[in-house]
Formats: C-alpha cells, sequence, structure tokens
C-alpha cells in the first residue's frame, strides 16, 4: 500500500474515532441524572437555638428519588422524610414538637419537591447551585430555594445542602414561652450518597 494512502486511511479512522467519542460525550450529557436517595446514606439534621441554649435533633428519610434533566436544568422527583422520626434527644420536647408543632400523627411527612437548578451542574464532578423547589409541611407546599453542593461521577453521587426553613411564617406554631424564647428558623442540613446516577452504568 503507497505511503500516502495509508496516512489517508489512518488520518481517516483517527477522524471517525474521535467524531464517535464526541457523539457518545453529547449522549451521555443528554442524558438525566438520576439520584436515588437511600435512608441508611442519607443524614437529616435540624437545630434550633434558644437564649440558653442550642438544639440539635435528626429525622429518617422514608423515600426519595430525583431526576435531573442537564439539557433544561429541570427537575422533577421528591424527597420525603417521615415527620414522625424528629428526635431531639429529650422525649418531653419531643412529645411537644410532635403533638403541638409538627401535628405529626395527621400530617406524617415533610417534602421537599425540586423543579429547577440555578447554576451549572457539572457532568463529572462538585457544582455549587441553587435548588428552587417546593417544601411541603403540614398539609401545605411552600416556594423555597436551596443552596446545595452535589457531585457526579460515573459510579456515585453525593449531595450536601444547609437551609433554614422559616416554620413560624410558615404557619406552625411558635413554641416559645414568657420564659423560653426559640428562633422562629430552624436550620436543616441535610447530605446523601448513592450509586451511579447514570443509565446503564455500573452500581
Amino acid at each position: 500500500m503507497p505511503e500516502a494512502r495509508r496516512i489517508m486511511m489512518s488520518t481517516k479512522r483517527k477522524i471517525s474515532v474521535f467524531v464517535l467519542a464526541l457523539l457518545a460525550l453529547a449522549a451521555a450529557q443528554a442524558q438525566d441524572a438520576t439520584l436515588a436517595f437511600v435512608p441508611q446514606r442519607t443524614a437529616v439534621n435540624f437545630t434550633l437555638g434558644d437564649v440558653l441554649h442550642t438544639v440539635h435533633g435528626t429525622f429518617v428519610l422514608k423515600s426519595g428519588t430525583v431526576h435531573f434533566n442537564p439539557s433544561t436544568n429541570t427537575v422533577t422527583g421528591m424527597i420525603v422524610v417521615d415527620a414522625a422520626s424528629g428526635d431531639s434527644g429529650s422525649s418531653g420536647r419531643d412529645h411537644k414538637m410532635h403533638k403541638e408543632i409538627l401535628l405529626s400523627e395527621r400530617y406524617t411527612e415533610v417534602t421537599f419537591r425540586p423543579d429547577k437548578v440555578e447554576g451549572k451542574v457539572s457532568q463529572q464532578g462538585t457544582s455549587t447551585v441553587n435548588v428552587h423547589g417546593m417544601f411541603g409541611i403540614l398539609g401545605a407546599e411552600h416556594e423555597i430555594v436551596v443552596p446545595a453542593e452535589v457531585e457526579l461521577a460515573p459510579d456515585h453521587w453525593t449531595l450536601k445542602t444547609h437551609f433554614d426553613v422559616p416554620y413560624v411564617k410558615w404557619g406552625l406554631k411558635d413554641p416559645s414561652t414568657f420564659i423560653l424564647r426559640v428562633g422562629k428558623t430552624v436550620a436543616i442540613d441535610l447530605s446523601a450518597s448513592g450509586p451511579s446516577p447514570w443509565p446503564g452504568n455500573p452500581q
């Protein structure tokens, strides 16, 4: 085979491989990322301050699946927390929280229904974005924007977020008394991780 023809065929093969790689990358970027939450790998913590000390507690995740479309920055799905699982380490305080504030026997779930991401999510690596959505509590939904740090990788994902819930403004009872004054917002910290966010990748 003449040298010029051999070089030409080799160049064509390289170009073909490069084009296929670009098409594969474009297809991967067009895929929805799916974040499947599991209770064992999800931590939901809350912090409420008062004039004497700060109360720390936890909730337990019930379920959660979030689908993210990187082409449109739209999000669907829901994260569901067990309202009755709220635990601050004090049985008396928790009884009051569930009976008078969360009304958890009637309203058994606290939810977050995201619908849009503000900012760019990297297809691989860590991104800091804002997530817009609806926070559901006591049977009503409230608009909220949640800052989030999300990492996407071929074989796993992680998510961390910290935000404040203005629970008194949203209609929950203010637990403050004449003697004890507590904050009217509660800070929520959520961290989670899961298997591959991309369809068809190893779990």
